[in-house]
């Protein structure tokens, strides 16, 4: 789920929750690649028990990368998977008793509206990119400019990352051949259960995950103290760690880094975009130019999401005194969780009043603990709401929804009057004219030589013409000038305004911040009269359905297949009244949605290749009775925001039943592979030889029991569920092809694959939102807030800076505080990168490392050089006085170090230190380095 800006507030707000993770990385031996051995302790000092992977924030990225190359072909996609899911294993290694892999599947109604936007907008602004390229390529081209020849290569689309696509359906075998390749010949695999729940299986990769932790954590050989690593970059995978009140509970995602630069795609130059590109030939760029604009590759960095330490926050911030009913943290952390929804979620727009760059979580914290003691109790139980509550929380909100819009104008136009007033002072601050060519400012050091000066006489010529028509269009500014640099006497140009330069505004004809908002925002958002409440009423019933749908979908499971929003907006807060009496149940017994059935009700006709010939057509067929599905051209409304996709696809809603009328027409066009990957499946078990489930499963498939038989908990690390065989098993001493031609055929298999069914429940059983008895809470991570009080031997308080409390800090040798000293100033401290470092002598902690052996001599070396400062080390040739007498020869390096009575012997160095400084032997050596 994309909530906009949710992970950068709550990282802002609560930033020990971050830890950056350790990664070992992969030696090389004579240019061989030596693997990594993942069956050592993790380098993070911590040990997972269960390690899930939602694929989709793994495919994404390896299909089409951002920061570097893209795969040229599918074969080098699945690759780029495996190795991702390499390189999260080493992360995570353990000898982990379960790890699972979901991909997106199947998704419910809801979140089908969503996935149909998102992929319209995709197809949409694809085509609208390659329009303008081709456009402003030939423009370019007119004028004389000069390009490289257009690469002719065959567009990816990312809409086939979908269920139901031959993409997806051979990423489902290719990860079958993955796990097997890696249970046979990784030693950190050989104890591990891997389960499989490829996309035929129905349901979102994160929320199959979050039902089959509830589903074990409802037996009773469940370990409650189990530690979960969750590999996701959804924001809401944060929300969804909490909803299962696991104690020991982490989530690992890529660390995202903002405004990297990318290569120009008409020249391949870094430094603008397409619209701004001008064709100019790529200047010659020192002596490895080939280099010059290439992105530098490096690997993503991942980091670790430790949702304990942000229980220990919220713990502090939701702790209510004196109220009138017993305080229950748990109980606070679920209607935390239920209030994030009304910033927005995948299934339903945000309120207008809250935004959640605007502090929406906060003002919602504050209006709930101010209420709370007025309610009686919480709004939400293990997944259901109580509405009556609620109704007093958003009718608090909605008292101050006005003030809330005048704000939000008057922060936009101070923020406009800042950037004004920084586009002024940017323009006045620049330099009038800056000579070109040999005259050229040039940074200090790039120039190894001075260059000779070439026609003196015509540079300064146009230097002074520069002037003097800088000059003129100054003291004129109205007046238009000939070629030739005198006035014209056509008449003047209209002078520019100051801030034309700033991109034009929206325009806004809902004017929250002016009387009569609500009638205008349902006038322009719904055609519909302010004053029609029996409408009004319909929309808010429509939105308090679907926080109770997406709440019992955290908790409980998917409560409808069917359920949706039906609008594109979402209603004001003051219009929650009377919700107390409104029905909150869905319908039992709904079915999802076919991945071919998916498919025709979230691609737009663009990717409608993905899809059987007569299936197709029914999208671009003018005769189709669901052609008004599948606009080719739609709006998108902005709603108050500045770029198009943050705005609001207006695409009309697909009708049910209309589309399965229209596909029973089609239905047996499908051919056998079509039928195949258009059903549903289920999840897939693996194990190794060494595994002790393994021949419990070889002796299911020997005596063909085709019944389902109980996994023995004793066998399998306490995981329960049910084992049925499976047509397609991978099977000990049975070749398991490979589909990728570069990577070869297992011929020596001895691993084995069951299909495993998670405990059933009745339909009407309820999961317990609570923490299980003999769970153990983690060690606090957060600094006491009564620790300058209760610390009675006056220690500091030193912060956890990972897993392991006990890890030692890292220490200095002699050599590194010589190293600070010769690239800091002497005047003042310690500054630069490390302000805080203290003298040598300070370190006297019990941490610190004492000096051994020929090191004690090292002060007595230096004090004949700087008696003071004797661990700085001498000072840098650029930071000394010069001493000059009057026709003496200046006192070069050389001399200097003649001169000086107190040098070191040569004999005494074997090498050179930072900045060309003499290091002794024992220096280089990285002996008794602590960490």
């Amino acid at each position: 789920m994309g909530v906009p800006a949710f992970f950068r507030w709550l990282s802002r707000k609560y930033p020990s929750i971050i830890v950056n993770c350790v990664e070992e990385k992969a030696k090389e031996c004579n240019g061989v690649k030596v693997p990594i051995d993942t069956s050592k302790p993790n380098p993070n000092e911590v040990e997972f028990d269960n390690l899930y992977l939602d694929m989709n924030g793994i495919i994404h990225p390896c299909t089409h990368p951002e920061d570097k190359p893209a795969p040229k072909n599918e074969d080098e996609m699945m690759v780029a998977i495996f190795e991702y899911i390499d390189r999260i294993f080493n992360i995570n290694r353990r000898d982990c008793p379960d790890a699972k892999s979901d991909p997106s599947s199947p998704a419910p109604r809801a979140k089908m509206n969503q996935q149909r936007s998102r992929r319209f907008r995709a197809s949409k602004e694809g085509m609208e990119a390659a329009e303008e390229k081709q456009k402003i390529r030939q423009e370019i081209l007119a004028k004389g400019g000069f390009l490289p020849p257009e690469e002719v290569k065959e567009r990816f689309d990312s809409n086939c990352i979908t269920p139901g696509t031959e993409f997806m359906d051979n990423l489902a075998k290719c990860l079958r051949y993955y796990i097997a390749d890696r249970l046979n010949s990784n030693p950190g695999w050989k104890n591990l259960t891997v389960i499989l729940s490829d996309a035929s299986a129905p349901g979102e990769g994160e929320h199959k995950i979050m039902d089959y932790i509830r589903r074990q954590r409802a037996q009773p050989n469940h370990d409650p103290n189990t530690h979960h690593c969750l590999c996701g970059a959804d924001a809401d995978l944060i929300m969804l760690g909490l909803a299962t009140h696991e104690p020991n509970f982490t989530i690992i995602r890529e660390e995202f880094k903002p405004n990297k630069p990318k290569p120009c795609a008409l020249c391949n130059q870094m430094g603008h975009e397409v619209k701004d590109c001008q064709g100019l030939p790529r200047e010659k760029q020192g002596k490895h130019d080939q280099f010059a604009d290439s992105l530098p590759i490096s690997e993503q960095e991942f980091i670790f999401i430790r949702l304990c330490v942000l229980r220990e926050y919220l713990e502090r911030e939701l702790t209510m005194a004196s109220l009138p009913f017993a305080f229950d943290f748990e109980r606070s952390v679920d209607d935390w969780v239920f209030m994030c929804f009304f910033v927005g979620n995948d299934f339903l727009p945000h309120l207008p009043s809250l935004e959640i760059r605007e502090g929406a979580i906060d003002r919602l914290v504050n209006i709930y603990k101010n209420v709370v003691h007025k309610t009686g109790g919480y709004l939400t139980e293990s997944g259901f709401v109580n509405l009556q509550r609620v109704q007093m929380i958003m009718l608090a909100v909605g008292e101050v929804e006005d003030s809330i819009f005048k704000k939000r104008k008057d922060d936009n136009d101070n923020f406009k009057r800042r950037q004004k007033e920084k586009r002024k002072r940017l323009k006045r601050d620049q330099p009038s004219f800056i000579p070109g060519g040999q005259f050229s400012p040039q940074a200090l050091g790039n120039r190894s030589s001075p260059q000779a000066i070439c026609n003196p006489r015509q540079a300064a010529f146009e230097m002074r013409m520069h002037d003097r028509q800088n000059s003129t269009t100054s003291a004129s500014p109205n007046t238009s000038l000939t070629p030739d640099g005198s006035p014209s006497l056509g008449g003047g140009i209209k002078r520019k305004s100051e801030d034309s330069d700033s991109e034009p505004e929206p325009e806004d004809n809902i004017r929250l911040w002016e009387t009569g908002w609500k009638q205008r925002y349902y006038k322009n958002k719904f055609d519909v009269d302010a004053s029609d409440e029996k409408f009004r009423r319909k929309v808010v019933q429509s939105y308090v359905e679907g926080l109770c749908w997406v709440l019992r979908y955290y908790y409980q499971g998917c409560a409808s297949w069917n359920w949706y929003y039906p609008f594109h907006y979402a209603p004001f807060a003051s219009d929650f009244e009377g919700i107390a009496d409104m029905p909150s149940d869905f319908e039992k017994g709904s079915k999802p949605f076919k991945p071919l059935e998916q498919l025709m009700g979230v691609f737009p006709a663009a990717s409608g290749n993905f899809l059987p010939p007569t299936w197709r057509k029914l999208m671009t067929d003018p005769e189709s009775s669901i052609i008004d599905f599948y606009p080719e051209d739609f709006a998108i409304d902005l709603n108050g925001k500045k770029y198009a996709w943050q705005g609001v696809a207006l695409l009309p809603f697909v009708d049910e039943r209309r589309l399965r009328a229209a596909l029973e027409e089609v239905y047996p066009d499908l051919t056998p592979e079509e039928s195949r990957r258009n059903s549903l499946g289920g999840d897939v078990l693996f194990v190794g030889k060494h595994h002790p489930l393994c021949d419990f499963i070889v002796e299911q498939y020997k005596t063909k029991n085709t019944e389902a038989v109980d996994i023995p908990p004793e066998l399998c690390h306490g995981i329960q569920g049910q084992l049925t065989l499976n047509n397609n098993a991978v099977l000990p001493d049975q070749v398991v092809q490979s589909p990728v031609p570069m990577l070869r055929d297992l011929t020596q298999n001895s691993a084995v694959s069951i299909s495993f069914k998670d405990p059933q429940f009745a339909e009407d059983f309820v999961f317990k939102a609570t923490v299980l008895p003999g769970a153990k809470k983690p060690a606090p991570v957060l600094k006491p807030g009564d620790w300058e009080k209760s610390n009675n031997d006056g220690r500091p308080w030193r912060p956890q800076l990972g897993f392991n409390r006990d890890r030692k800090p890292v220490h200095l040798d002699q050599s590194a505080f010589r190293t600070l000293g010769h690239t800091m100033p002497r005047d003042r401290g310690m500054p630069g990168m490390y302000p805080n470092a203290m003298p040598l002598g300070s370190y006297s902690s019990p941490y610190a490392r004492p000096l051994m052996g020929s090191q004690q001599q090292i002060p007595k070396l230096l004090s004949n050089l700087r008696p003071q400062e004797s661990w700085r080390g001498p000072t840098p040739l650029f930071q000394q006085t010069p001493q000059r007498t009057a026709g003496a020869a200046p006192l070069l390096a050389w001399n200097r170090m003649l001169q000086s009575p107190n040098q070191f012997q040569p004999a005494q160095y074997q090498g050179l230190g930072p900045m060309g400084y003499p290091q002794r032997p024992e220096d280089r050596m990285d002996r008794g380095r602590q960490v």
